[in-house]
């Protein structure tokens, strides 16, 4: 089924994970790796389209990201 999501971008929270990824010195692959330790796949293409707004981010998937970065989730939006 696909999603619907008004205007261009697929996710609010893109820009904030590509933010404190970058303020850990972290490539996008390393986040990847980061993310697969808690069994979270995402790989690094999907992780640059997820920061370009071009993917939308799952509910576990923005989880994950909040713990591996160490920032609450409430502040990805």
């Amino acid at each position: 089924m696909p999603r619907i999501i008004d205007g261009n971008s697929m996710n609010i929270t893109g820009v904030k994970i590509k933010e404190f990824r970058k303020a850990k010195h972290w490539s996008q692959q390393q986040l990847s790796i980061k993310l697969e330790t808690l069994a979270i796949y995402v790989c690094r293409g999907s992780i640059s389209r997820i920061e370009d707004g071009s993917r939308t981010v799952t509910d576990i998937e923005l989880a994950g990201f909040a713990k591996v970065l160490n920032v609450p989730i409430e502040k990805f939006f």
